[in-house]
């Protein structure tokens, strides 16, 4: 991809920002980055991209950057922004970041997308992978921005890559060999704008892919095996709930296989040492990718049975006066915390709220009612979730996020689950669903610490 003396503008100076700029800059690109913090926000950060060559633009967007520009790439998450659509009326090609990174990288690709479990099944792919002796890089949504590769990447590397429906939506030629979807609900509809829109950026992964390539899709899920249709390759299903011809089913507590050649147990449901039905399913969705890869049956096991699950991922916390506190930040949608709750099968002190991304939470009500003992309500969205499930339970607000975990332990019994899934984002008082979850977990530790000194 020839970028010498493009003028080429990032939009957002996050990690994929800061890897897009470094790597225009070393193509000959004359590269402008458009940011809305100010300069004195950005630190230290603001001085030293003039130092490199670039144009900071801080403060705001300038529609005339917008406009000059050949060539525009937002960050993942970058709102639809009116300079952008004006900027596209005038030809201007807009890409995502794993757009240009494909047009450079060497080796294969394996894409995994959905609503809930991207991180957890990506992780756990790449682990196998891993440990089978494969060239196996993590790359993507859950950490490293897939262009911080495109220097050094070999034809045997086979990145794993977690992938969001903000990178997707502005994607043209990328096209990855293996497609993961895990399951489709209602999510960044602030974004998107309706379910329909959020679905179809979900949905170019698998339509973009090569004849050559393989599709892994929910079969348990409707709007997930409906992109069957649209798969220019070929299909695999994973299933929690039915045996399958091809692809990967529980039966008689086995994870099974089959992919065309002899059905293989993988290993017994009991090895999966991560709670909740929807981690079976990243399991299996994981196992029959492996599978696809060529990794022995053994060789999945063993890193199935080691794998611990991820941080802010129903993350276990401290039981104190027999009370366990559980740190699922990373739930951001309804689904997700829905998927949380039935993880339990004790009552269940839930702390929801945040910055509302556009979701109906009275899908909460039936499960709330069912499991939930009481509800902690805080941030930006507070009111349109009690509004949402007035009469379900009991619930009580908090101002600052420093009072959540005091009122939670107060409602909480010995036997009960103190339990962080917001159904929210973190934006509203904190930079990211990482820092939300650790000042969570440093809350409980103080609330034990101050319980340790009452009692000696």
């Amino acid at each position: 991809m020839d970028l010498q003396g493009k003028r080429v503008l990032v939009v957002g100076l996050g990690r994929t920002g800061e890897a897009a700029a470094r790597f225009l800059l070393k193509r000959g690109a004359r590269v402008v980055i458009s940011e809305t913090k100010t300069a004195a926000e950005l630190g230290p950060a603001a001085s030293a991209w003039a130092g490199r060559g670039a144009v900071l633009e801080a403060g705001g967007h300038n529609l005339s950057s917008f406009l000059a520009a050949d060539l525009i790439i937002p960050s993942p998450g970058v709102p639809p922004l009116p300079e952008i659509a004006a900027a596209r009326e005038r030809g201007i090609p807009v890409l995502s970041e794993i757009e240009i990174a494909f047009r450079c990288l060497k080796g294969r690709l394996i894409g995994v997308t959905g609503t809930n479990g991207k991180s957890t099944t990506t992780t756990l792919l790449h682990k196998i992978l891993k440990e089978s002796g494969r060239r196996a890089i993590l790359a993507g949504n859950i950490g490293t921005p897939l262009l911080s590769f495109s220097e050094k990447s070999r034809d045997d590397d086979i990145y794993v890559i977690e992938i969001s429906s903000f990178q997707l939506e502005h994607i043209e030629s990328f096209r990855v060999h293996l497609a993961v979807v895990l399951n489709l609900s209602q999510n960044h509809l602030d974004w998107h704008g309706s379910f329909d829109a959020y679905a179809a950026a979900k949905l170019k992964l698998v339509a973009g892919q090569g004849p050559d390539a393989v599709a892994v899709l929910n079969r348990d899920d409707a709007a997930v095996w409906g992109m069957r249709t649209a798969a220019p390759g070929a299909v695999l299903g994973f299933s929690r709930r039915r045996i399958l011809g091809r692809g990967a089913f529980v039966r008689d507590g086995w994870i099974v296989v089959r992919d065309g050649g002899p059905e293989r147990p993988i290993c017994p449901v009991t090895d999966i040492r991560l709670p909740g039905l929807h981690n079976r399913e990243n399991v299996l969705a994981a196992a029959l990718a492996a599978s696809l890869e060529g990794v022995p049956a053994r060789r999945i096991r063993a890193s199935v049975r080691t794998f611990r699950g991820l941080e802010h991922r129903l993350e276990s916390v401290l039981t104190l006066g027999g009370v366990a506190y559980v740190n699922d930040s990373k739930a951001t949608t309804v689904e997700a915390a829905i998927r949380a709750i039935e993880s339990f099968d004790r009552p269940v002190i839930l702390i929801l709220g945040g910055k509302d991304k556009g979701l109906d939470f009275t899908k909460l009500r039936r499960i709330v009612k069912a499991r939930v003992k009481s509800i902690v309500l805080v941030g930006a969205a507070k009111e349109k979730i009690r509004a949402a499930l007035d009469g379900a339970v009991p619930m009580a607000e908090a101002g600052p996020f420093s009072e959540v975990v005091p009122l939670a332990a107060g409602a909480a019994s010995r036997g009960d689950v103190v339990l962080l899934a917001p159904a929210c984002t973190s934006w509203d008082m904190f930079k990211s669903f990482e820092e939300r979850g650790r000042v969570f977990k440093r809350d409980v530790r103080r609330l034990a610490a101050r319980s340790k000194r009452r009692k000696g």
